[in-house]
């Protein structure tokens, strides 16, 4: 038989074991979601439930904060549960609340041991709430924050890609990841020294070819998994509200994309968000 024929009879195989794997519910190993939002009013009638199973499926969350009610609520919830995780940072489209004080109060939080990075920050010009040079300005405080309490970040950049990869080229000791990567490859191997790549639910969504290509040529040990819940709800639950246990079928995408196991995914990208995020060091 052919080299070709093999190859896509290995592919068969690889897809059908995928399959089987969440069908039987069979979890070799447990994930993590490395981006999500479980706070607030999108889970203000379940929120212990849904921690609950995410503590139950997955070995840890990470709990993003946006704002300071954000990162003070994100502080909280992993002092709670055991399996949770925060950042604490202001979001380019609420840096009009980003004071001194605010500041202050942030780095306060990074003494917490639960606390793993700074986030999410960066640069978003779609939704334009105030000009790029202030967006920069702030995105810059929070760099020098990252640097002065010696945590990776994580970025969001929108319609910005240009300026935040060069924002980022000024800072060459900080790591971080980069949130939901919307950009090209190229453009990641600017980056990809220092930075892991968050895969979301949008993988899933059957016309969105660019990050499916994505996922095909970046090399497994600079991805990561994420839900970004209660936001990108990936097929099968697609226009529900999210849930960190759902990244289970953004993995089972990735491991299609690649033609690897589920197995394989998990294991690689688990062990790049705890040394990403400095869990279980």
């Amino acid at each position: 038989m052919c080299g070709r024929g093999v190859k896509k009879i290995n592919f068969i195989i690889i897809i059908y074991f995928n399959l089987y794997i969440f069908k039987k519910g069979v979890k070799l190993m447990k994930l993590v979601d490395t981006h999500c939002h479980i706070y607030g009013e999108n889970y203000k009638d379940d929120l212990d439930e849904v921690l609950q199973r995410s503590g139950e499926n997955l070995e840890f969350i990470v709990n993003i904060g946006y704002d300071l009610w954000s990162s003070e609520t994100s502080v909280e919830l992993a002092d709670k549960y055991s399996f949770a995780y925060a950042t604490v940072g202001v979001h380019p489209t609420d840096i009009s609340g980003y004071t001194d004080e605010v500041e202050a109060k942030l780095i306060k939080f990074c003494e917490n041991p639960k606390v793993v990075a700074i986030g999410e920050i960066g640069l978003d010009y779609y939704w334009m709430k105030d000009p790029k040079e202030v967006q920069e300005i702030y995105f810059r405080k929070q760099m020098d924050i990252a640097r002065k309490v010696n945590k990776p970040v994580v970025i969001h950049t929108r319609d910005a890609m240009e300026d935040t990869v060069k924002i980022l080229q000024e800072y060459e000791d900080i790591k971080g990841i980069m949130h939901c990567y919307p950009g090209s490859y190229e453009t990641a191997k600017l980056l990809m020294d220092r930075y892991y790549f968050g895969v979301a639910g949008v993988v899933t969504f059957k016309n969105n070819v660019k990050t499916k290509e994505f996922v095909e040529k970046m090399p497994l040990d600079r991805l990561l998994i994420e839900t970004d819940s209660p936001y990108l709800t990936p097929v099968p639950y697609r226009g529900k509200r999210n849930e960190p246990s759902y990244v289970e079928f953004v993995a089972q995408e990735v491991a299609s994309i690649k033609g690897i196991t589920v197995e394989e995914v998990i294991r690689v990208t688990t062990e790049n968000a705890k040394k990403i995020y400095g869990i279980g060091e």
